[in-house]
């Protein structure tokens, strides 16, 4: 539902953020319209789509596994004794109870899901970034098949994995921090379904802002292939970012990506929780 309705916003982002036309979300816009019409503002989100079912389930069903087996391991610890590691005079405690399972959750949900379906993200950038070049999914699977090999679909996976380590700690954790917070404060054991699209929103914005220098990079690596100049790693590409718009570059299309990532993230949270009663027989209905 998310990606169907927010489509728009997802182009006008990628090429706000790998630096392919207007400098402004408006003025990328008519931009868009102009060249390609409306149809253009939608470039390549049959690959979204056909992406980002795979990814929310392995991400959801990886965060909820390793969430639910930290926490079972650190109360069996609490409750049978854990083994302490000694070094010196120095004793380490291997629960290590100062470890959020939900930080962990996270992390592990955004690098499996990554792993899995980083060809689909490549393939959705070239289709949006250049539509001549790539007019259509198979054409476009074809073309990196035969200029690159397999290794073409995972074009950027370093960048990917570093840039995608502290969004979805961060994304997990503030909005598992944030609603046990608020269900505290207003002594609530569940939120309302405009409380969760309101979290889920404030999560995505704390998450893309800390990562969003990391998010920039990642792009120009995965599509510098089609401007002719592909930096070499992730410090290249940052410090070609800065070199050429300043250190304000590395949130250029922060305004686009917040546009999209905050209702996003709050539409997604909201349908999970949604689903999630329901299919736990909590809620006859969502």
């Amino acid at each position: 539902m998310a990606k169907a309705v927010l489509a728009p916003l997802e182009t006008i982002r990628t090429r706000m953020v790998v630096g392919v036309g207007s400098k402004h979300i408006v003025g990328s816009f008519v931009e868009v319209i102009e060249q390609q019409g409306w149809q253009g503002l939608w470039a390549g989100n049959t690959i979204n789509m056909l992406r980002i079912i795979p990814t929310q389930a392995i991400e959801f069903g990886t965060f909820e596994f390793v969430k639910r087996e930290m926490t079972a391991a650190q109360e069996k610890c609490k409750k049978d004794g854990c083994p302490k590691l000694q070094i010196g005079h120095i004793n380490i405690d291997l629960s290590f109870p100062w470890i959020s399972p939900v930080a962990v959750g996270g992390a592990a949900a955004g690098i499996v899901s990554t792993l899995v379906c980083h060809p689909l993200e490549v393939i959705k950038d070239r289709l949006t970034v250049n539509r001549d070049l790539y007019p259509s999914i198979s054409l476009a699977f074809r073309k990196i098949y035969k200029d690159d090999g397999i290794g073409g679909f995972y074009a950027g996976i370093s960048p990917t994995l570093i840039g995608m380590l502290p969004y979805s700690t961060c994304y997990y954790f503030m909005y598992e921090t944030i609603k046990k917070s608020y269900c505290q404060a207003k002594n609530k054991k569940s939120l309302n379904r405009a409380e969760l699209l309101i979290v889920g929103a404030l999560s995505g914005l704390t998450a893309s802002t800390i990562s969003f220098p990391l998010e920039v990079a990642r792009k120009r690596l995965m599509v510098g292939a089609l401007q002719g100049k592909c930096p070499a790693h992730m410090a290249g590409a940052l410090a070609e970012v800065i070199r050429e718009d300043g250190l304000l570059g590395l949130y250029r299309g922060w305004g686009a990506s917040c546009l999209k990532v905050m209702p996003t993230s709050g539409i997604t949270w909201m349908f999970y929780e949604a689903w999630k009663e329901v299919l736990l027989g909590n809620k006859p209905y969502l």
